[in-house]
């Protein structure tokens, strides 16, 4: 046999705090709870992160973008093959190391928008890989979801981790898009 649990006070404020932000099922009511005169306040919940770097909204018209762009998560093997032996050049490359994340979200967007205006199609971008005891590499994470934005998936079709002699996981092989 079951014994039930009583809750405690806590418990019952804690779970009053939480019913109160349910949202009731359709013609369903939500039942009421007694306020706790000892409710300590509570403190506003923190924004959640946002790995997206914060861009104006575009302005409103028929079509923000003229078709559907995405990035493919990564080139096509014999491409890497043929790129990582040297059989297709590298155009150009970018060292994002010791840049702070606007100036390598800047620096980066210049690139890849020269890189199209010069018709280059496949280009290095190198992240690093962070230190092996300390920190993880912050541009290594933001710069593929840089790459899902809209401002990005107009310059780039495909990237992908470059072969160890061209920085392994700290590097990036970018195809841009054609203009």
């Amino acid at each position: 046999m079951r014994r039930r649990k009583t809750l405690s006070a806590e418990d019952r404020r804690l779970w009053a705090g939480v019913a109160r932000t349910a949202v009731p099922l359709k013609d369903k009511v939500l039942p009421s709870y007694p306020e706790e005169a000892e409710a300590p306040p509570q403190r506003p919940a923190p924004a959640p992160f946002d790995p997206r770097p914060n861009l104006a909204p575009t302005s409103p018209g028929r079509h923000s973008e003229p078709r559907a762009l995405k990035v493919q998560p990564s080139i096509e093997r014999p491409t890497k093959r043929k790129i990582s032996k040297g059989r297709i050049a590298i155009d150009a490359r970018i060292d994002l190391h010791d840049m702070t994340q606007d100036s390598a979200h800047a620096a980066l967007s210049n690139f890849l928008r020269q890189a199209q205006m010069m018709g280059m199609r496949h280009v290095l971008v190198i992240t690093g890989r962070g230190k092996p005891g300390g920190a993880r590499g912050i541009l290594k994470r933001m710069v593929p979801f840089w790459f899902a934005s809209a401002e990005f998936r107009m310059l780039v079709s495909a990237f992908e981790n470059a072969d160890r002699h061209h920085g392994g996981e700290g590097a990036l092989y970018v195809r841009v898009r054609k203009r």
